[in-house]
Protein backbone atom coordinates (compact mmCIF):
# COMPACT_ATOMS: atom_id res chain seq x y z
CA UNK A 1 0.00 0.00 0.00
CA UNK A 2 2.85 2.45 0.77
CA UNK A 3 4.06 1.80 -2.72
CA UNK A 4 0.59 3.11 -4.11
CA UNK A 5 0.33 6.02 -2.18
CA UNK A 6 4.04 7.32 -2.69
CA UNK A 7 4.20 7.07 -6.12
CA UNK A 8 7.08 4.43 -7.05
CA UNK A 9 4.85 2.99 -9.10
CA UNK A 10 4.38 6.49 -11.14
CA UNK A 11 7.69 6.73 -11.22
CA UNK A 12 8.40 3.58 -13.20
CA UNK A 13 5.41 4.24 -15.19
CA UNK A 14 3.27 1.52 -14.06
CA UNK A 15 -0.33 0.58 -14.23
CA UNK A 16 -2.47 0.34 -11.42
CA UNK A 17 -5.07 -1.87 -11.92
CA UNK A 18 -8.62 -2.61 -9.76
CA UNK A 19 -10.78 -5.46 -10.03
CA UNK A 20 -14.00 -6.09 -7.86
CA UNK A 21 -17.68 -6.28 -8.08
CA UNK A 22 -20.18 -3.68 -8.49
CA UNK A 23 -20.06 -1.72 -4.77
CA UNK A 24 -17.32 -3.45 -3.08
CA UNK A 25 -15.32 0.17 -2.69
CA UNK A 26 -13.00 0.34 -6.18
CA UNK A 27 -13.83 3.64 -7.09
CA UNK A 28 -12.99 4.73 -3.62
CA UNK A 29 -9.94 3.22 -3.54
CA UNK A 30 -8.80 4.42 -6.87
CA UNK A 31 -9.82 7.69 -5.78
CA UNK A 32 -7.87 7.63 -1.86
CA UNK A 33 -4.89 6.48 -3.97
CA UNK A 34 -5.09 9.69 -6.21
CA UNK A 35 -5.54 12.13 -3.76
CA UNK A 36 -2.56 10.65 -1.88
CA UNK A 37 -0.32 10.57 -5.42
CA UNK A 38 -1.55 14.47 -5.79
CA UNK A 39 -0.56 14.79 -1.71
CA UNK A 40 2.92 13.83 -3.13
CA UNK A 41 3.18 16.21 -5.73
CA UNK A 42 2.00 14.37 -8.54
CA UNK A 43 -0.35 15.02 -11.60
CA UNK A 44 -3.45 12.88 -11.59
CA UNK A 45 -6.86 13.25 -13.29
CA UNK A 46 -9.82 10.93 -11.91
CA UNK A 47 -12.53 10.36 -14.49
CA UNK A 48 -15.32 7.78 -15.30
CA UNK A 49 -14.15 6.05 -18.33
CA UNK A 50 -17.11 6.63 -20.43
CA UNK A 51 -16.93 10.88 -19.89
CA UNK A 52 -13.38 10.89 -20.76
CA UNK A 53 -14.20 8.43 -24.12
CA UNK A 54 -16.81 10.65 -25.12
CA UNK A 55 -14.27 13.89 -24.91
CA UNK A 56 -11.58 11.65 -27.14
CA UNK A 57 -14.74 11.27 -29.80
CA UNK A 58 -15.34 15.04 -29.73
CA UNK A 59 -11.78 15.53 -30.43
CA UNK A 60 -11.42 13.28 -33.28
CA UNK A 61 -14.81 14.19 -34.72
CA UNK A 62 -12.97 17.64 -34.27
CA UNK A 63 -9.44 16.52 -35.79
CA UNK A 64 -8.17 17.83 -32.47
CA UNK A 65 -7.24 14.02 -31.15
CA UNK A 66 -3.63 14.47 -31.18
CA UNK A 67 -3.86 17.79 -28.92
CA UNK A 68 -6.06 15.97 -26.79
CA UNK A 69 -4.07 13.46 -26.04
CA UNK A 70 -0.77 15.74 -25.62
CA UNK A 71 -2.85 17.67 -22.96
CA UNK A 72 -4.13 14.26 -21.30
CA UNK A 73 -0.35 13.44 -21.43
CA UNK A 74 0.31 16.39 -19.31
CA UNK A 75 -0.87 14.40 -16.45
CA UNK A 76 1.50 11.97 -15.05
CA UNK A 77 -1.46 9.66 -13.59
CA UNK A 78 -5.39 9.01 -15.08
CA UNK A 79 -7.63 7.58 -13.33
CA UNK A 80 -10.02 5.85 -15.48
CA UNK A 81 -13.11 4.78 -13.17
CA UNK A 82 -15.55 1.85 -14.56
CA UNK A 83 -13.60 0.76 -17.96
CA UNK A 84 -16.36 -1.69 -18.57
CA UNK A 85 -19.54 1.25 -18.68
CA UNK A 86 -17.66 2.22 -22.13
CA UNK A 87 -20.80 1.71 -24.32
CA UNK A 88 -18.36 -0.53 -26.81
CA UNK A 89 -18.65 1.41 -30.04
CA UNK A 90 -15.95 0.92 -32.61
CA UNK A 91 -15.19 4.83 -32.79
CA UNK A 92 -14.82 4.35 -28.47
CA UNK A 93 -12.97 1.32 -28.52
CA UNK A 94 -10.17 2.63 -30.93
CA UNK A 95 -10.00 5.91 -28.95
CA UNK A 96 -9.55 4.43 -25.92
CA UNK A 97 -7.11 2.20 -26.93
CA UNK A 98 -4.68 4.75 -28.62
CA UNK A 99 -5.07 6.39 -25.26
CA UNK A 100 -3.91 3.21 -23.65
CA UNK A 101 -0.93 2.56 -26.67
CA UNK A 102 -0.10 6.62 -26.29
CA UNK A 103 0.73 6.11 -22.50
CA UNK A 104 2.23 2.48 -22.53
CA UNK A 105 5.35 3.08 -20.58
CA UNK A 106 5.35 6.54 -20.51
CA UNK A 107 2.87 7.81 -18.08
CA UNK A 108 0.79 5.85 -15.58
CA UNK A 109 -2.96 4.79 -15.82
CA UNK A 110 -5.00 3.44 -12.89
CA UNK A 111 -8.27 1.35 -13.93
CA UNK A 112 -11.32 -0.07 -12.08
CA UNK A 113 -13.29 -2.84 -13.59
CA UNK A 114 -15.90 -5.02 -12.73
CA UNK A 115 -15.16 -7.03 -15.83
CA UNK A 116 -11.88 -9.56 -15.66
CA UNK A 117 -9.72 -9.43 -18.42
CA UNK A 118 -11.48 -12.36 -19.95
CA UNK A 119 -14.39 -10.23 -20.73
CA UNK A 120 -12.38 -7.24 -22.10
CA UNK A 121 -13.86 -8.07 -25.65
CA UNK A 122 -17.13 -6.52 -24.40
CA UNK A 123 -14.96 -3.47 -24.34
CA UNK A 124 -12.61 -3.46 -27.82
CA UNK A 125 -15.00 -6.18 -29.08
CA UNK A 126 -11.78 -7.43 -31.52
CA UNK A 127 -10.18 -9.76 -30.51
CA UNK A 128 -6.60 -8.67 -31.70
CA UNK A 129 -7.21 -5.57 -30.15
CA UNK A 130 -8.50 -6.74 -26.84
CA UNK A 131 -5.23 -8.86 -26.62
CA UNK A 132 -3.27 -5.91 -27.83
CA UNK A 133 -4.74 -3.52 -25.19
CA UNK A 134 -4.78 -6.08 -22.13
CA UNK A 135 -0.71 -7.05 -23.26
CA UNK A 136 0.07 -2.80 -22.77
CA UNK A 137 -2.40 -2.27 -19.50
CA UNK A 138 -0.60 -5.61 -17.74
CA UNK A 139 3.09 -5.32 -18.60
CA UNK A 140 3.92 -2.74 -16.10
CA UNK A 141 1.11 -3.29 -13.89
CA UNK A 142 0.42 -3.71 -10.15
CA UNK A 143 -2.97 -5.88 -9.85
CA UNK A 144 -5.46 -5.06 -6.43
CA UNK A 145 -8.63 -7.67 -7.02
CA UNK A 146 -11.56 -7.02 -4.46
CA UNK A 147 -12.76 -10.55 -3.79
CA UNK A 148 -16.16 -11.86 -3.44
CA UNK A 149 -15.23 -12.13 0.57
CA UNK A 150 -15.79 -7.51 0.39
CA UNK A 151 -19.35 -7.47 0.39
CA UNK A 152 -20.92 -4.42 -1.41
CA UNK A 153 -21.38 -1.34 0.62
CA UNK A 154 -23.92 -0.12 -1.65
CA UNK A 155 -25.93 -3.58 -1.37
CA UNK A 156 -25.40 -3.65 2.32
CA UNK A 157 -27.01 0.05 2.38
CA UNK A 158 -29.94 -0.83 0.42
CA UNK A 159 -30.56 -4.32 2.47
CA UNK A 160 -30.52 -2.02 5.60
CA UNK A 161 -33.03 0.45 4.19
CA UNK A 162 -35.01 -2.03 2.78
CA UNK A 163 -35.13 -3.96 6.38
CA UNK A 164 -36.33 -0.03 7.98
CA UNK A 165 -38.74 0.25 5.69
CA UNK A 166 -40.24 -3.18 5.87
CA UNK A 167 -40.34 -2.90 9.75
CA UNK A 168 -42.49 0.68 8.90
CA UNK A 169 -44.27 -1.43 6.62
CA UNK A 170 -45.13 -4.22 9.43
CA UNK A 171 -46.31 -1.57 12.29
CA UNK A 172 -48.11 0.96 9.53
CA UNK A 173 -50.31 -2.22 8.70
CA UNK A 174 -50.72 -3.45 12.58
CA UNK A 175 -52.07 0.19 12.85
CA UNK A 176 -49.29 1.42 14.93
CA UNK A 177 -48.11 5.19 14.27
CA UNK A 178 -44.83 6.11 14.47
CA UNK A 179 -44.40 8.15 17.45
CA UNK A 180 -46.61 6.13 19.73
CA UNK A 181 -45.56 4.90 22.72
CA UNK A 182 -45.22 1.02 23.15
CA UNK A 183 -47.92 0.90 25.43
CA UNK A 184 -50.38 1.80 22.88
CA UNK A 185 -49.83 -1.81 21.72
CA UNK A 186 -51.46 -2.88 24.91
CA UNK A 187 -54.62 -1.80 24.03
CA UNK A 188 -54.84 -4.61 21.72
CA UNK A 189 -57.51 -7.76 23.00
CA UNK A 190 -55.58 -10.26 24.70
CA UNK A 191 -54.44 -13.50 22.06
CA UNK A 192 -57.57 -15.22 21.25
CA UNK A 193 -59.99 -12.72 21.68
CA UNK A 194 -61.24 -10.07 19.73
Amino acid sequence: MAQLCNGEFVARAENLLIFGLPGVGKTHFAAAVGHQLVQAGHSVLFTPTFHLVNELLRAKRDLLLERELRRLDTYEVLILDDIGYVQQSRDEMEVLFTLLAERYERRSVIITSNLVFSQWDQIFKDPMTTAAAIDRVVHHSIIVEFGKEIPSHRAQQAAQRIKQETQLDFFSACGVQLGLAPAALHTLPPHGHF
